[in-house]
């Protein structure tokens, strides 16, 4: 079951053509921090197995520090004391701030680009109606012109 639905997640955030490329990247992002942050949990609890003062010697704790770790949170309550935990726990920083960054710079690019689309939406409307007005007072001076071109040539 769980195979499938990580394919299915995968898919999900991937496989859509029309995503932007920004989108996907985040979207791969989000998924690479998910599999370092499992990973991650359980290669510190190996890591500091044995250890003397080491505090993450259960999945369950080491899954709720490489959350923490990852969200830059760092609450202090758990933390890695070998060489090894230590690097763990760098790379899981690094993917997380740098997840997050990819995500906010995707949030920002799609919020602009909206903007960026509803302006542009209004200024090709603006220039309809400008077209628009443009055409309307030739009309009138056409209009206007044989007004007073017929007029003049009755009076004479």
């Amino acid at each position: 079951m769980l195979p499938g639905f990580l394919t299915r997640a995968v898919e999900l955030l991937l496989g859509r053509e029309g995503r932007s490329l920004h989108l996907k990247a985040a979207g791969a992002a989000t998924a690479v921090l998910g599999v370092v942050m499992l990973v991650g949990s359980w290669a510190v609890t190996v890591a500091e197995q044995g250890a003397r003062g080491a505090n993450l010697t259960t999945y369950p704790k080491a899954l709720w520090w490489s959350i923490e770790t990852a969200t830059t949170v760092g609450y202090g309550d758990f933390y890695p004391v070998t060489l090894w935990g230590r690097v763990v726990g760098s790379v899981v920083m690094v993917v997380g701030i740098t997840t997050y960054g990819l995500v906010t710079a995707a949030l920002a690019t799609w919020f602009v680009g909206r903007e960026q689309r509803r302006r542009h939406h209004l200024a090709r409307g603006a220039e309809e109606l400008g077209e628009e007005t443009v055409r309307a007072l030739h009309e009138r001076f056409d209009r206007l012109e044989r007004m007073v071109t017929g007029k003049g040539a009755d009076t004479a």
